[in-house]
């Protein structure tokens, strides 16, 4: 009789903390439905729709949402800019109405960026010297605290929940086999 009951308590944990999790994981997800005006911005380039309309802060927002591997592998940031001047002088930014990330129109550098080019023919692939730390063109510096750190705080409270499942269920286990020696 006794192994039904703990049984049934246990199953009773497992169902509550599925049901945990379930409204943990919900409550996570939210966050990522309501995105930022950048991130649509950015979101409708990527994907060839028109994104005039908006205002040149909207625009500026955009571009410092924007992922490394989108400034990349996509025209955006070009289309985003020439949209921010055209909002700028306007008041909406028309310039990407149909264009989308189609369109490849170079823009002018910035005085950094031509310093930048500038610098990159001067020195070519030689270290070059941030702070007190030589850095090498074409060598990662991993650093496993920053993966940890890139975790989403959602995961890393279930990761902590699931731990504390398995602390309490283990606690029970032993304190039941404790139990049943000093019987025995």
């Amino acid at each position: 009789m006794r192994s039904v009951a703990s049984r049934s308590s246990l199953l009773g944990a497992l169902l509550a903390l599925a049901c945990a999790l379930q409204g943990l994981l919900a409550v996570a997800a939210q966050p990522a439905l309501a995105e930022s005006v950048g991130e649509k911005i950015v979101e409708k380039c990527a994907h060839g729709e028109p994104f005039g309309g908006y205002t040149a802060a909207d625009y500026r927002e955009a571009l410092k949402d924007m992922s490394t591997a989108a400034r990349e592998y996509l025209a955006c940031e070009s289309e985003i800019r020439k949209a921010e001047l055209a909002a700028a002088g306007s008041g909406t930014g028309t310039a990407s109405q149909a264009g989308g990330a189609s369109a490849h129109v170079a823009l002018p550098l910035t005085p950094t960026e031509q310093k930048a080019v500038q610098s990159a023919h001067k020195h070519g692939s030689a270290p070059v010297q941030v702070g007190a730390q030589p850095i090498r063109p074409g060598v990662v510096h991993a650093n496993i605290a920053s993966a940890v750190n890139r975790l989403p705080t959602s995961l890393l409270v279930v990761l902590a929940l699931l731990l504390a499942a398995v602390v309490a269920l283990a606690a029970g286990e032993v304190r039941k086999r404790v139990r049943a020696r000093h019987r025995g």
